[in-house]
């Protein structure tokens, strides 16, 4: 190949090592095939120890961004031509080099036709809800079969149709807020507080990056070092470098960066609420919260002139329940959160069914913060939300 095409590939080289220095969370390899008249002479290129390994020829070789341009430039001048594809989440870059000259493309990764067509199918069958998916099964294959929603033939699991219909309603709620979230141009920072196995965690990663193509970075806690440990394994095998789950109490954390959303899911009683505390004290603009047992109010709280109503236990911790989750909205709207309550799935799917999302607006409202604190009083309870 010509000086020329090889200087040209020398700078879009500098832009690609540009990339992968800014984004190497989010790297998966460098392909590498030189043409000879009809030969082709390939490598692959990996991140190990920060540095791109590869075989090459039978010589193994480790080198940094512009060790790597370089060599790539040096070896053009033995060969007609170059395809170099640039793989990282979602996306491939694409440098075509020849006698003629050097282009570069960008394209959005695919699953293979025949898995599409399988997937694409599936999501037409009676079994499915008639919308368009949010996490649609022919693109995000890899995330739903590790997280076991998708069975390897590339079709929903029967058994898992309910669990992936909640999960992309879920994502349907919070789209608005993540759009939001994404006019920031830094990446966006989420933290999972009591994050079991983060299959919501990982689903939102992939929507952001992959479908939004925002860049993100998850923190995910837990004091069970079981889903710890299973969630790292997921996020190994889905090459997802920019999540970190760490096994501790929500409550002996001190977080190392500034949080944009805090997501707790299912955590039990008072843990929602440390979760939530978390959220005002460190200052994270949106919350999204789906509450699990409320025993902290059922303990506690007296209706003065229900007592033929509180007599039945039942009646009574479903009571407890729409009191507790009133008064998180509530104590939120106080320390300035706009807050919206709805139902995240269909009660007969679960009573646990209620979202609360909050995004802060304003400062502290002490009228609010009052009425906060009469209310507990006249209920007879002392809550952990706000402490």
């Amino acid at each position: 190949m010509n000086k020329k095409n090889i200087d040209k590939v020398s700078l879009f080289l500098y832009g690609i090592c540009g990339r992968l220095s800014e984004s190497a969370e989010y790297f998966d390899c460098i392909e590498v095939a030189f043409n000879a008249g009809m030969k082709k002479f390939n490598l692959k290129a990996v991140l190990q120890d920060e540095k791109l390994a590869f075989i090459y020829n039978g010589e193994r070789y480790s080198l940094d961004g512009n060790g790597f341009s370089a060599f790539i430039c040096k070896e053009l001048e033995n060969y007609d031509g170059m395809d170099l594809e640039y793989k990282e989440r979602g996306k491939i870059i694409s440098i075509v080099a020849d006698a003629k000259g050097v282009t570069s493309s960008t394209k959005n990764q695919a699953v293979k036709n025949d898995e599409a067509k399988v997937s694409a199918n599936h999501t037409g069958t009676s079994s499915m809800l008639n919308r368009e998916y949010y996490i649609k099964p022919n693109e995000a294959q890899e995330l739903l079969k590790v997280i076991g929603i998708m069975g390897q033939n590339g079709k929903v699991k029967n058994d898992k149709i309910r669990k992936y219909n909640q999960i992309d309603h879920f994502i349907e709620l919070i789209h608005p807020l993540l759009v939001s979230l994404c006019q920031n141009k830094r990446p966006i920072n989420i933290i999972d507080c009591a994050c079991g196995k983060s299959y919501l965690s990982f689903v939102l990663n992939y929507y952001i990056k992959e479908v939004l193509g925002h860049k993100c970075n998850f923190t995910g806690l837990d004091y069970n070092s079981i889903v710890i440990a299973d969630s790292k394994e997921m996020a190994k095998e889905l090459r997802y470098n920019n999540m970190e789950f760490i096994e501790t109490d929500i409550m002996k954390y001190t977080p190392d960066k500034q949080y944009d959303l805090l997501l707790t899911l299912h955590a039990c009683d008072v843990a929602t609420d440390y979760a939530l505390n978390f959220a005002m004290n460190n200052k994270v603009k949106s919350i999204v919260c789906v509450p699990c047992c409320h025993r902290e109010m059922n303990s506690q709280y007296n209706l003065n002139g229900f007592e033929s109503v509180m007599k039945h236990g039942a009646l009574k911790s479903r009571i407890a329940a729409c009191l507790t989750d009133g008064m998180r909205a509530m104590y939120l709207e106080s320390q300035g959160y706009d807050v919206s309550v709805v139902e995240y799935v269909s009660p007969l799917d679960t009573p646990k069914n209620i979202m609360i999302k909050a995004e802060k607006k304003s400062g502290e409202n002490m009228d609010k913060v009052m009425d906060f604190y009469n209310l507990c009083g006249e209920l007879g309870v002392e809550l952990s939300i706000g402490k």
